[in-house]
């Protein structure tokens, strides 16, 4: 049996296995990832090279920037200022957490981002006297980070994993803001949705009741009490903002590579005591790191066994041949949407990006458009919760799966036309 075919079984057991979630996430794509070694597809030191790819060293260091802002009591004192010019009413607070998180999560991994507004949110609900609702705001803020997570090359992790594809074929990659201009228009229907119509629809979709958590109330007055008499506590507010600063400028100018500058910004707040080694190990989403690494042993494992090149010749055929790049972003867009709603979009991008280069390849067309069309689709992921971390994260408001299909479907469908309208803007044909 060729290498090619052994690719394409793993491949459809791997797809099977993500859809249907019987296996845990990580445990899928490491496990894909194996099976290309164990069957001679690819050598072993390909297999896990994913686990010290810069990428990989990128997400991790996010994270741990995002926990030690929420232990310093950035994240909430953010919540404070929020509440202090918006005051309590919610749809005028939903919209500036959506504007905030969506704008953070350009710049900071979609996921640590959201991980950062969560307990804000919580605590700002426990003490405003049920003006402002968990169930409200939670699903607005998983969303609004999926969108800004597609503006920058940073902001989520298919973004960087597209990236990171491009670079390992030698291809011309993106630079930071290459996605931002053809995210901007979404950004802009969003808030426009939780503006006018999007609080009003979610009152008649969600019909349970607020999950009350007294605690966060307790823990942000603590933090507050604690804030106004620690000397210790406000410079260590003021050392993680900086790092803060500090990153997002080195992700910009491009000083070093994305996962230096975020590896430096974790160890920098390690060693000035933002947050302990205990606190890094316990609270980082281990989940995310290893359906990151894994997904790139695998993917490397289809696109150099030939199976990538079989499917892309097979979609060519389907396709017909009058392909054009207008045609091909659409087919991959909407495809990517179909797939990044069933499963991870993480896995997702790592399935479509060695096609989609492939497909490119024999084409003659460049691949960076077409890989982009497919970031901009997956970071539609809306209306299943499981697709991707930063909408995972926002269940804990008590939402039902069909509360994500009800709300996200009005969202992805408005999305997908910007997107797609956007094309000859953006590429210039």
């Amino acid at each position: 049996m060729s290498g090619s075919t052994i690719a394409l079984i793993i491949l459809a057991i791997t797809i099977v296995l993500f859809a249907t979630g019987k296996i845990p996430l990580s445990v899928t794509a490491v496990g894909a990832a194996l099976a290309m070694g164990v069957f001679g597809i690819i050598p072993f030191e390909t297999v896990f090279a994913g686990f010290s790819n810069d990428v990989t060293m990128m997400v991790i260091g996010s994270m741990v920037l995002g926990e030690a802002l929420f232990e310093t009591g950035v994240a909430q004192k953010i919540g404070s200022t929020i509440i202090k010019m918006v005051g309590t009413r919610e749809k005028l607070f939903v919209v500036t957490v959506v504007i905030v998180t969506a704008v953070l999560s350009a710049f900071l991994s979609n996921t640590a981002v959201v991980a950062i507004m969560l307990p804000m949110i919580a605590a700002t609900a426990a003490s405003s006297r049920g003006a402002i609702t968990k169930k409200n705001t939670y699903m607005a803020v998983g969303f609004a980070a999926n969108i800004g997570g597609g503006m920058t090359l940073v902001g989520s992790t298919p973004n960087v994993v597209g990236q990171g594809l491009l670079n390992d074929a030698g291809l011309q990659s993106m630079s930071f803001f290459d996605l931002t201009l053809g995210s901007l228009p979404r950004f802009i229907f969003m808030i426009i949705f939780y503006a006018t119509v999007g609080c009003a629809i979610q009152n008649k979709v969600f019909k349970f009741d607020e999950i009350v958590d007294e605690q966060a109330a307790v823990v942000d007055q603590g933090l507050e009490a604690d804030e106004i008499g620690s000397h210790k506590r406000k410079s260590k507010m003021i050392i993680s903002s900086v790092i803060l600063v500090l990153t997002v400028i080195g992700f910009i100018t491009g000083v070093w590579t994305v996962g230096a500058v975020a590896m430096i910004a974790a160890l920098a707040c390690v060693l000035t005591g933002c947050i302990t080694i205990k606190q890094v190990f316990q609270r980082l989403d281990w989940t995310t790191v290893w359906v990151l690494a894994g997904s790139l042993g695998f993917a490397a494992g289809i696109s150099k066994s030939g199976a990538g090149q079989l499917i892309a010749d097979k979609v060519i055929g389907l396709m017909g041949n009058d392909i054009t790049m207008m045609k091909l972003l659409i087919v991959f867009s909407i495809l990517s949407v179909i797939l990044g709603n069933l499963m991870s979009s993480t896995a997702t991008m790592a399935l479509l990006g060695p096609i989609v280069i492939s497909m490119c390849s024999s084409l003659g067309f460049e691949a960076k458009p077409v890989i982009m069309a497919i970031i901009w689709s997956l970071n539609l992921a809306f209306m299943n919760p499981a697709a991707t971390p930063p909408v995972t994260m926002t269940l804990q408001a008590g939402y039902r799966f069909l509360d994500y299909t009800k709300i996200g479907c009005i969202l992805t469908v408005g999305c997908l036309i910007l997107t797609i309208v956007m094309y000859p803007i953006v590429f210039h044909f």
